[in-house]
């Protein structure tokens, strides 16, 4: 039941953000209900497929993980390094530099960074749907971003060098936010001292 809800949920949260990458489609909605209902909407239904996986990977694990492979100790180091970085391209996306005029889509490099960091060290079923299913979006997106004729949100000025050295320093206080308080708070469990980082 728990993969179940964690799939429906994965669907409603990842659905509306391929959908955004279908422009003729969404235009025509936008059209018809204007702007900010689609976008009510859009976060609406964001929000309670978010929700759901979450309470669906809860479910699944207090039911039981379906282990598909064990990954070795030592990849959490992989892991816990790859997260680092991660976390500075999240930041980069919003304080723009050289990283982001050199990855040009830092957001989507992040969240890719983020899902290939956790297959690392997730090997039950339930974590391989969610993390396959994440990189596998932020995969499509990028692709559709080469294809995208409309020219979107207006860009967000490049700035110097000293957004760089603010994204790193974002970007390590999103990673020691996210490693201590948040990942035992929310996820149920501690990043540093486990034989697995976990999801």
């Amino acid at each position: 039941m728990g993969l179940l809800v964690l799939v429906l949920g994965l669907i409603l949260f990842l659905g509306p953000h391929v959908f955004v990458t279908m422009r003729p489609q969404r235009d025509a909605v936008v059209k018809r209900f204007g702007e900010w209902p689609y976008k009510g909407a859009f976060a609406v239904v964001s929000i309670i497929g978010l929700y759901l996986t979450g309470k669906g990977l809860g479910m699944y694990r207090d039911a039981g993980e379906i282990v598909i492979w064990s990954p070795p100790r030592w990849t959490r180091h992989i892991t816990e390094t790859l997260m680092l970085f991660a976390c500075v391209f999240v930041a980069a996306a919003y304080l723009p530099g050289e990283i982001k005029r050199r990855l040009k889509h830092p957001m989507l490099v992040g969240v890719k960074t983020w899902a290939v960091a956790h297959l690392v060290t997730n090997g039950d079923l339930g974590g391989i749907i969610l993390f396959v299913a994440v990189l596998a979006w932020a995969v499509y997106d990028r692709i559709t971003l080469k294809r995208r004729t409309d020219p979107g949100a207006p860009p967000i000025p490049l700035g110097g060098w000293k957004n760089d050295v603010a994204a790193v320093i974002v970007g390590l206080i999103l990673y020691l936010a996210f490693a201590f308080p948040f990942h035992s708070l929310v996820v149920g469990r501690p990043v540093f001292g486990t034989t697995a980082f976990g999801t």
